[in-house]
Order: structure tokens, then sequence, then C-alpha cells
């Protein structure tokens, strides 16, 4: 079973591996029909709560079996763009109306073509975060060095 991996960065940090969600990690898809939830909370790296939680918010809705879980092909699918979308800095409303999408006649090309749209979108608006951030980070730099100064003066009298 693929298994979503944590990239690692080298400030210490993980980010998700956008090509498993995008399906273009080489690995091949897992042929099951149906997916237990700790199945899917280790292929995915997700807790058993968060799924749970987008079984709540509708996103995903698995059969029950008594009281386990069974997710389905489509589920697994949804629970990749589900997190594919807030990786890319989605709420969880946009990334329902985008698979929901997918159901309308000509779904599959629309789904793409309201993707790419949106996609284009949400990068102008995380630039433009990212130039908030770099703002932000500046300022706090030159206040640092402020009040780091002002100690060493009070310090040194």
């Amino acid at each position: 079973m693929a298994q979503l991996k944590q990239n690692e960065r080298t400030d210490d940090e993980t980010s998700v591996d956008i090509e498993f969600l995008l399906g273009l990690s080489g690995e091949e898809d897992d042929k099951r029909e149906t997916y237990r939830i700790g199945d899917l909370a280790r292929e995915f790296g997700v807790t058993l709560r968060t799924l749970r939680f987008y079984e709540d918010r509708g996103l995903l809705s698995p059969q029950r079996r008594g009281t386990t879980r069974l997710y389905s092909r489509q589920d697994r699918a949804r629970l990749r763009l589900v997190l594919l979308a807030k990786t890319l800095g989605f709420s969880l409303t946009e990334a329902r109306q985008l698979i929901d999408i997918y159901h309308q006649p000509d779904g599959q090309r629309k789904q793409l073509e309201v993707a790419l749209e949106r996609f284009e979108d949400q990068r102008l608006i995380l630039e433009e975060q990212k130039r908030e951030i770099e703002e932000s980070i500046n300022a706090m730099d030159v206040s640092l060095g402020v009040v780091r100064r002002r100690l060493a003066e009070i310090s040194s009298d």
C-alpha cells in the first residue's frame, strides 16, 4: 500500500508529498474495494479523529459493518482530494465544492477546469500572504534589533 510520505525540509519542518496526493508518485494504486479506517489513516498520515471529522462533514461516506467503518475506493479518492485541497490552502468547504463538481455532466473535465481556475486564484492569494509574512518578519527583525540594543544600553549603565 502506498504511504503518504512526509518530505523533510532543510528547516526541520515536514511537508506533504504533493506528488503522492496528485497521484504522480509512480506507486501503483491499491486496488482493494474497501479500506478500514486504520488503513487510510496510515496510508495518508492522518489520525482516526481526522477521518471521523471528514465523515461528520460529509466529505467521506463509509459504510458500516457493525462498529467497523468501511471506506470505498471513492472515499479514498475523495480523501486524497481533500488533503490536496488542504495542502494548497483551501477550506474544507472549497474542497467539497471542487469534489462535488465531478458528479455533474462532463464532470471530470469541468472539475479540472474549475480546479485550474481556483488553483491560479489561490496561488495569487498565497503569494500575497507570503509577501505580508515577509514584511512582518522584516519588521520583527528590526524590532528585535531595537529591543536588544536598548536592553544592552540599560545593562551597560
